[in-house]
């Protein structure tokens, strides 16, 4: 049998990348990690860190969800993760909200097993000492956990050190075939490879990968402080999410929600905005966002978007906000589902997301890769889009 250099060469040190190297790891593979920058600088550091299992549409997408809060829960206990476990808050700030968040705990919530609870009256007044208490209702989604992606990442990253895994940065990966791959630290030997390169359709697969028509999204993010402190332990999103996200998009209710956005609110719908909001450990919240899809990510963010986001956020949270940082959050969308598993050639295969949900969904995605690799399981495969 010929030597290689490892078994699983991963090409990415974002979620997906480490997803991989971990399911790898565990199984007694030999892994090496390659990632372009010198640290993770991708979707996966740039977003909220939220591990979603309330948001996410029936069918394989809750299915990874779930399979991955339990593997955040273990991840996030061996690696000393600071993982918020209290779970989401969704938010109805209108009569249509409140109606979609109902239909869906009485409907599809009860249904199919989505851990959730309604939260009225003087459940909602106890959040907070009152301070969510304008809203008419929340959705308290129980098995959604949250982590400040900053700092989580290299702390996986130390944690998958201590296991034998070998990262490689500031080393790009040139290009990949049945058994190797060319980096600018020299060419590699692998049985197996993976590229999980993020929104990069280009420097690696580039004909099959442009063959899945993905395209980027690119959106506005903040951080910021209240201006009277509000220690959050949870998540928080609105019932503008509820047309965003698939556990809710389809139901009827969730019509009268984009009706009242066309008509009262068109610059939410011009521009993709509904307000999520994440604690950092630091007291103070990252806030977004909006959605600009496009083949290449633009540099010019508009001051009015973050306006609106702002704006949102200090109703919803109750206080002003003092903005400490802006920035780009980015990551790859819109192909042909919400991920593609892509067998490209004999021991190459790329992992795509095309949809801002790696963190809820990657563990599991990871897992199931790797175990269909080494023949343990089926491909995973997404329902189209």
């Amino acid at each position: 049998m010929s030597q290689h250099d490892c078994d699983l060469l991963v090409v990415g040190a974002g979620m997906l990348g480490l997803a991989h190297a971990w399911a790898g790891a565990k199984r007694g593979l030999k892994v090496k990690v390659f990632e372009r920058s010198h640290t993770p600088l991708g979707a996966s550091i740039r977003n909220f860190g939220q591990a979603l299992v309330t948001g996410q549409p029936p069918g394989v997408m809750s299915d990874l969800a779930r399979q991955s809060h339990g593997l955040w829960a273990e991840l996030g206990q061996v690696a000393g993760l600071a993982l918020k476990q209290q779970g989401s808050l969704l938010l109805a700030r209108t009569e249509a909200e409140e109606a979609m968040l109902e239909a869906f705990v009485e409907g599809r919530g009860r249904e199919l097993g989505y851990r959730t609870e309604l939260l009225r009256g003087a459940a909602l007044d106890g959040l907070y000492q009152g301070r969510f208490a304008h809203h008419r209702a929340a959705l308290h989604g129980l098995d959604d956990q949250q982590l400040y992606s900053r700092e989580a990442l290299p702390q996986i990253i130390d944690y998958l050190r201590g296991l034998g895994v070998e990262f490689h940065f500031s080393t790009l990966v040139r290009d990949v075939e049945s058994g190797s791959a060319l980096t600018t630290a020299g060419r590699f030997t692998a049985r197996q490879i993976l590229v999980c390169s993020g929104h990069d359709y280009q420097t690696l697969l580039a004909e099959p990968l442009a063959a899945l028509k993905p395209s980027v999204c690119r959106l506005q993010m903040l951080r910021a402080r209240l201006e009277r402190p509000l220690d959050l332990q949870h998540a928080v999103l609105t019932g503008l999410s509820c047309v965003h996200y698939g556990a809710f998009a389809d139901l009827p209710e969730a019509e009268a929600i984009r009706a009242q956005i066309r008509r009262d609110y068109p610059a939410l719908e011009e521009h993709g905005i509904h307000l999520l909001v994440s604690p950092t450990p630091y007291g103070e919240l990252i806030i977004g966002d909006s959605h600009d899809y496009g083949s290449d990510a633009t540099p010019f963010n508009a001051e009015g978007v973050d306006d609106i986001m702002l704006a949102l956020a200090e109703h919803t949270l109750g206080g002003k906000l003092q903005v400490l940082e802006r920035w780009q959050g980015v990551y790859g969308a819109r192909g042909p589902g919400p991920f593609s598993v892509l067998r490209a050639a004999e021991g190459v295969t790329a992992v795509l997301m095309h949809t801002g949900v790696g963190m809820s969904v990657g563990l599991g995605l990871g897992e199931r890769t790797v175990a269909a690799l080494l023949g343990e399981a089926a491909w995973p495969e997404a329902q189209p889009a």
